[in-house]
């Protein structure tokens, strides 16, 4: 393979900084630059003192003899501690205050409500963790997990990391395919499922999926069907037994088993780009630290918030940031298992007003969408009670940011934008709200304990504003252990090109202020005329017009210049395409980022073809700008007739 030795050009600029406000800092954990650099030193300088700190805040059975050991790629942290992840979420708050404090507040599509506090959770918890055992799943058995966005699921999640059973969430959107491949790779004895969810007003058929995707034998011996739909499914004699039966024949006593700090927690599979799922498998104690202290700094969290983190439970981000930082902080999470804009577009602005949310975290797709719908649908709601937003999924263009800073939280919110990756199980760039000063665009600065770099091809680091591969340089620990069953492709792919460096697969640059604007992957980097531009800064040039919503760029053959630049761009409520404003957009890009950079090619599409979670499928779009017949796996997508108006030939 031949190795491409330029760097990743960078030509956005972006100047506005806002600083955080002095009522906001004053009461923060971290409340200005000084004391998150002094922090921020002691991390990397002396990491098992600044990690020993951290993990003390948590409960365990016995303690560490040692932080880390990092025979690299391979690192274990806190060696010979003994600890229960489900303990640490439910059982060390109820000898406190937050006993009969609401640990998850949940909305059904339909409109349901529930709350359960932190009794009532850990009482769950026990009852279902009890039915696992009943069902001859133990320590280290792996389970999947294929539930919508329902308490179920994180009891589900809790009660297998309470016996030490591994769990594998499978995105509830997921085929009968995805589902049996990761069976096949995990070899779970077990399935946890619904008979159906909700989505958009109709019924996902959820246990239909599981029967397709055991048809022909697997290792899974028993399904256990949680009744959420109603829906009318097959029940297999000696397989399937429902939830809420076989609760009939259990206590709620489960003590928390005495967990090694390295015992496995969970696989979540990534699809990759190669075709076969990557089984990343995160362990025990250094994920819960990791996870614990992001969310306690990053979120300013504070015991009277309601933290709402819109992530389907199936992704890292409904892991961490759904279920396990909230609840091991104490906090109040909540939960809704339906689409945004059901059955109106303010479905998100209703659920904040009517729940008086307080932190929401969501996805820069879902934001260019609520752009995309109009500001009247946020208008008609009060969301005075938002104290802070977050985004994460992807790089966030400026005009999108500032939108969402202004919108929703009506300028007086922080913004945390945060980059991180299923593999990285917590967050690792991204401003702290007290004490880092916002570019929008920017996740700005390193979290504690966290050494990344921006580098040439040949691992060199590069100077301010060059753009570059982005590493990570030494261990942390909420880190990836290995790729499940697969440790030569986890050497390969991540630790092999930069020795002893962790390489993201994303494109960066950093400013001249040392703040890090992800460009976005790798892959994605465009090849034109002799220049490598990242797909990001022209979509975000793109989204700075006025009249634009959202955008997607991809590349297509070009025998001239090796990549032409197609952008799909899909325009605000109530403008009208011509090819008079094609014209302009591509004047708007040269003008924004350069004249390499103009789109050879733009299309209006009234939609992109998005997975349920929001994530573009430009997979879908490159196949589409150069001609080919869509192919592989589209089940994620979320609205088919989407594909197939984009795939008509424009008039």
């Amino acid at each position: 393979m031949k190795i491409d030795n330029r760097n990743i050009e960078s030509h956005l600029k972006e100047k506005r900084v806002f600083k955080p406000a002095k009522e906001f800092a004053r009461k923060a954990r971290i409340k200005n630059l000084a004391q998150y650099r002094r922090m921020y030193r002691e991390s990397i300088r002396q990491p098992d003192k600044f990690w020993s700190r951290e993990a003390k805040e948590l409960s365990w059975q016995k303690r560490w003899r040692k932080v880390l050991e990092w025979k690299a790629p391979f690192a274990k942290w806190f060696i010979g501690g003994k600890l229960n992840l489900s303990a640490n979420c439910l059982d060390r708050h109820l000898t406190t205050h937050r006993r009969n404090k609401a640990a998850i507040l949940w909305e059904g599509e339909p409109g349901e409500k529930r709350t359960l506090t932190y009794q009532q959770l850990h009482r769950e918890v026990c009852r279902f963790a009890n039915v696992l055992k009943r069902n001859k799943i133990g320590k280290g058995r792996r389970v999947i997990i294929y539930l919508p966005t329902i308490p179920e699921a994180a009891i589900a999640m809790l009660a297998c990391a309470r016996i030490g059973a591994v769990h594998s969430v499978v995105f509830g959107g997921f085929s009968a395919d995805s589902i049996r491949d990761r069976i096949h790779d995990s070899g779970a004895i077990a399935l946890i499922t619904a008979d159906g969810s909700y989505r958009r007003g109709g019924i996902v058929p959820l246990k239909k999926n599981v029967d397709d995707a055991l048809r022909g034998g697997t290792s899974v011996k028993r399904v256990i069907v949680f009744q959420r739909a109603h829906n009318e499914i097959h029940m297999e004699e000696g397989r399937d037994v429902w939830w809420h039966r076989e609760l009939e024949y259990v206590d709620d006593n489960c003590p928390p088993a005495a967990l090694d700090s390295e015992h496995p927690l969970y696989i979540l599979y990534t699809s990759g780009s190669t075709g076969k799922p990557k089984g990343i498998l995160h362990t025990t104690g250094g994920y819960l630290v990791g996870i614990y202290s992001t969310t306690k700094y990053v979120f300013d969290i504070r015991d009277e918030d309601i933290f709402w983190c819109t992530a389907d439970v199936g992704w890292v981000t409904g892991h961490s940031y759904v279920v396990y930082g909230p609840l091991a902080n104490g906090a109040t999470t909540f939960m809704y298992e339906g689409a945004p804009n059901w059955p109106e577009p303010d479905r998100f602005w209703k659920i904040i007003e009517q729940n008086r949310i307080n932190i929401l975290y969501t996805a820069p797709t879902a934001i260019r969408a609520f752009i995309r719908w109009g500001d009247q649908w946020v208008k008609k709601h009060d969301l005075s009670s938002l104290r802070l937003l977050g985004t994460v999924g992807e790089p966030i263009n400026p005009e999108a940011w500032i939108w969402y800073h202004k919108n929703i939280g009506g300028e007086h919110c922080p913004v945390v934008d945060t980059w991180w990756q299923t593999e990285t199980g917590a967050i690792m760039i991204t401003p702290l709200p007290g004490a880092i000063p916002t570019k929008p665009g920017s996740a700005t600065l390193p979290f504690f304990g966290v050494d990344p770099a921006v580098v040439d091809p040949n691992g060199k680091e590069v100077g301010a504003n060059v753009g570059g591969k982005l590493i990570i340089r030494g261990p942390w620990p909420s880190m990836l252990r290995t790729i499940y069953r697969d440790t030569e492709r986890y050497k390969k792919q991540y630790w092999s090109e930069y020795k002893e460096n962790y390489v993201t697969g994303d494109g960066a640059r950093r400013d001249e202020d040392g703040y890090f604007w992800i460009v976005g992957r790798i892959d994605d980097v465009l090849n034109v005329a002799g220049h490598r531009l990242g797909t990001s800064e022209i979509e975000s040039a793109l989204v700075s017009h006025v009249r634009v919503a959202e955008a997607a760029v991809v590349g297509r053959p070009d025998e001239l210049k090796g990549q032409s630049v197609v952008a799909f761009v899909t325009l605000k409520s109530g403008v009208d395409a011509s090819n008079d404003l094609k014209g302009e957009l591509r004047d708007h890009v040269g003008v924004h980022i350069g004249a390499i950079a103009k789109p050879d090619e733009v299309r209006f599409a009234e939609a992109l073809p998005k997975t349920r979670s929001g994530k573009i499928m430009r997979r879908l779009l490159k196949e589409i700008a150069s001609g080919a017949k869509v192919s592989g796996d589209t089940t994620t997508l979320e609205d088919f007739s989407v594909l197939t108006k984009l795939a008509e030939p424009e008039e």
